[in-house]
C-alpha cells in the first residue's frame, strides 16, 4: 500500500521518523486539494480545487497504525481530525492510488497556503537570513545576474552539486523554444549550489515566474562531495510539456555558466542532450566556442 504525506511526515520534518521503515517512492508528488496552515504547527488538506505537493511512500499495515493515531483518525468513528481517503496522487512517472489524510474540521483551515507546498510555506514565513539555493538552467551563468544588478547576492557558490533520482530536461515551452526543468525520473543530474541572503529570493521567485504559475519553489536534497546539503531551494516546472530544443542563447547560458564547476561528464552530457533534441554538432561546438 501507498500514503501521500504533505506535511510533518516529510523529510526532515518532525514526524518524519514514523516513516523510517516505509520506502520513499517519490520526492514530487501531488494529489487535488486545498492546503491549510492550521496555526497549530502541521497543515491540513481539504478537498477542493487545488494542488497540494508532498511525497509518496510505500508503507505495510504496521506503519499505518501509527500514521492513523498521529492523524487522529479511527475507522468508522464520526469525529475524526483527519480522514483517511484512497486517492489518485500524481508523480512524474504517472499516478498511483495512495491514502491521503483530508480534514473536515473547519476550525482547522486557518490560512490558504497557496503554493501547496508546506515546506515553501514555512521557507516564506520564517524568511532565514541565509538560503542555499540549486541551480540547474540558465541561473548557473554568472552573466544573467549581472544583467540583472543581482551579481552581488551570488558572489558564495559552493561548487557543483550532484542531485540523484533527477534529470534535467526542457520541459517549459516559450515562444523560442524550450527552458530547463529537473523530472524525477531515476537519473543523476548536476548543478550549481549558492549560499544566497534573503534579498536573493525575491529576484529568484520573479525570475522563474512563481507568481504566474509558470514554476515552483521546491526542496531537495543535493550532495556537494561527500557533505548532503538538506532542503535547498530549487524551483520546478509545474506544467511540463514535451521536451523542446532551447534557443541558442538560453543553452549557451547553460553551457558557459556550467563549465566551471560541473563535472567534465556532465557537461559533455548537456552538449549531446541539445544535438538529441534538434541542434546541430556544429551549432553546439559554435556555443562553445563563443561562451565569451
Amino acid at each position: 500500500m501507498y500514503v501521500f504525506v504533505y506535511g510533518t511526515l516529510r523529510k526532515h520534518e518532525s514526524n518524519h521518523f514514523l516513516l523510517k521503515e516505509a520506502i520513499l517512492m517519490r520526492e514530487q508528488a501531488w494529489v487535488e486539494g486545498v492546503l491549510y496552515d492550521t496555526k497549530r504547527g502541521y497543515p491540513a488538506l481539504k478537498e477542493g480545487n487545488g494542488t497540494t505537493y508532498g511525497e509518496l511512500y510505500k508503507i505495510n499495515s504496521s506503519i499505518l497504525s501509527p500514521l492513523d493515531e498521529l492523524e487522529d483518525f479511527i475507522e468508522e468513528r464520526e469525529d475524526n481530525l483527519y480522514i483517511r481517503k484512497l486517492k489518485l496522487v500524481h508523480t512524474d512517472n504517472g499516478p498511483q492510488e495512495a491514502f491521503v489524510y483530508y480534514s473536515e474540521n473547519e476550525e482547522l483551515f486557518q490560512e490558504e497556503i497557496h503554493s501547496g507546498d508546506w515546506k515553501v510555506h514555512q521557507f516564506l514565513n520564517d524568511k532565514p537570513d541565509r538560503i542555499l539555493y540549486f541551480a540547474y538552467g540558465s541561473c548557473m551563468d554568472d552573466e544573467r545576474f549581472k544583467l540583472a544588478h543581482v551579481d552581488h547576492h551570488f558572489k558564495n557558490c559552493l561548487g557543483g552539486g550532484v542531485l540523484e533520482g533527477y534529470s534535467m530536461k526542457y520541459l517549459f515551452k516559450v515562444h523560442d523554444g524550450g527552458r530547463g526543468d529537473i523530472i524525477e525520473d531515476g537519473g543523476t543530474m548536476e548543478g550549481v549550489v549558492y549560499d544566497l541572503p534573503q534579498q536573493a529570493v525575491e529576484y529568484l521567485f520573479t525570475r522563474e515566474g512563481v507568481a504566474p504559475g509558470w514554476y515552483r519553489a521546491a526542496f531537495i536534497d543535493v550532495r556537494i562531495g561527500r557533505k548532503l546539503y538538506k532542503d535547498v531551494l530549487t524551483f520546478i516546472v509545474k506544467g511540463k510539456c514535451q521536451e523542446t530544443c532551447p534557443p541558442d542563447h538560453y543553452a549557451k547560458e547553460i553551457l558557459r555558466g556550467s563549465r566551471p564547476h560541473v563535472s567534465k561528464s556532465y557537461h559533455e552530457k548537456l552538449q549531446q542532450q541539445l544535438v538529441g533534441i534538434g541542434m546541430t554538432e556544429d551549432q553546439v561546438q559554435n556555443l562553445l566556442n563563443n561562451e565569451e
